[in-house]
């Protein structure tokens, strides 16, 4: 395959038919249960949906990647073995996994559908890739965020798989597949329930001032001037009281956005096959107008002309942006 593959979110049908419209050449979504980790209200895939998606995405050349990138808590397994058989059923181009289990099942039992690693499996050493690639028949691994162009080029050499990256939209930082700080307040787990801050459990209050503060679980997570702009509530991502700062500070994590747009020629020369966008809860003026943009960048790249990234900021998670480790020389 070509390098810089691009991958787009699919939240909704609605959101895959923009994804693919604007350029996508692949796009990835789940089903309406815990087997994908987007799993709120609102969102993703019925079986009859799915089935409808991916005849619609292959009649315009695009691949549909299903993602079961969940862990299933033990005894349940059986939602994510039907949900594998679905989507072999369907037709659609890849498996995205996490579990080892899910990923021997699929491999046993659909070994012609390609299997990609997804990010919550949090491989990032040539070691573990491997280890999924010979034991599963892996055919591409979706690298965490916290790794340079440097030590990407680095493990490129050393696995036998195709590598994706991240290259806009949530800028994570929690160890993909091992965060439990939603579990904590709420019962449900990002890794197994597939959902972050349940809906069921946000709330937010207007103030007399004007002021607004997001609860989750009934603890507020941040507090947002009445000229802010109020946030989801992320326990990593809220702002916290202490007594060394009394202000309130980000205890785990600035909401800034990933953009990696101006390091895409570099990622491209590391062997970066595929470019992921994040966003499976954004609306679809937010997939158009991201996708567009980097399948114009992409495709400026492939032909050798300077890209020029539109101003993107407005789209963005936070008020800031990053490059993240990826522009740093020496994360290590």
């Amino acid at each position: 395959m070509s390098l810089a593959e691009l991958i787009c979110p699919a939240g909704t049908p609605a959101a895959l038919r923009t994804a693919v419209d604007a350029g996508a050449d692949a796009v990835y979504c789940g089903f309406q249960d815990a087997t994908n980790a987007r799993n709120f209200p609102g969102l993703n895939f019925t079986p009859d949906e799915m089935a409808a998606a991916v005849a619609y995405a292959h009649d315009k050349g695009t691949k549909v990647l299903l993602a079961l990138n969940t862990y299933p808590p033990a005894g349940k397994v059986d939602l994510w073995r039907q949900a594998a058989d679905a989507g072999a059923r369907i037709g659609v181009d890849a498996f995205i996994v996490a579990d080892m289990g899910v990923a021997d099942y699929i491999a046993r039992t659909h070994p012609d559908i390609r299997l990609h690693l997804s990010v919550q499996a949090a491989a990032s050493s040539p070691e573990a890739i491997r280890y999924y690639c010979d034991n599963f028949g892996v055919k591409r691994v979706v690298l965490p965020r916290i790794l340079t162009i440097p030590e990407i080029r680095e493990i490129r050499r050393e696995i036998p798989c195709e590598i994706e990256t991240f290259i806009f939209g949530n800028h994570g930082l929690m160890v993909e597949g091992r965060c439990s700080l939603t579990n904590y307040l709420t019962g449900q787990s990002t890794n197994m329930d597939g959902v972050c801050s349940p809906a069921s459990d946000v709330e937010y209050a207007r103030h007399a001032d004007g002021s607004m503060s997001s609860r989750l679980a009934g603890f507020t997570i941040d507090c947002f001037g009445a000229d802010e702009k109020a946030g989801y509530p992320t326990i990593c991502k809220g702002r916290y009281r202490a007594p060394h700062r009394p202000d309130g500070y980000y205890a785990f994590e600035e909401p800034i956005s990933l953009n990696l747009s101006r390091l895409l020629p570099e990622l491209i020369d590391a062997g970066v096959h595929a470019f992921k966008i994040e966003g499976r809860q954004r609306s679809k003026s937010y997939v158009r107008g991201v996708v567009s943009a980097f399948r114009q960048a992409v495709d400026d790249i492939r032909a050798g002309r300077q890209a020029n990234i539109a101003d993107l900021v407005a789209l963005t998670e936070g008020q800031k942006q990053t490059q993240g480790a990826f522009e740093t020389k020496k994360w290590r």
